[in-house]
């Protein structure tokens, strides 16, 4: 089992902070969580159990997570939400 959890931005709109499950997040970049701004709590997802995410490749974030401790989702540019409609809909 792999669990994660999902915060969402105060500051930033659109944007979502990806940790392994009750990590401390005092341990994150200074200069992300100045940026990021206050985290709240979206969910936990136990990756394991997941082929994929909305807009997030499952290994790339299991990858992030065990190499930097955490994973940071930007909003898409419009060419990536072009490109997930048109993948979706094939």
């Amino acid at each position: 089992m792999m669990m994660c959890s999902v915060y969402k931005s105060a500051k930033k709109p659109d944007t979502y902070l990806y940790v392994p499950f009750e990590a401390d997040l005092d341990e994150l970049p200074e200069g992300l969580m100045s940026v990021w701004g206050e985290p709240e709590l979206v969910m936990h997802i136990d990756l394991s159990k997941r082929d994929k995410l909305a807009l997030v490749e499952i290994h790339e974030l299991k990858s992030k997570l065990e190499e930097d401790g955490y994973y940071l989702q930007m909003p898409p540019t419009q060419e990536e939400l072009a490109g997930l409609i048109e993948k979706n809909s094939s």
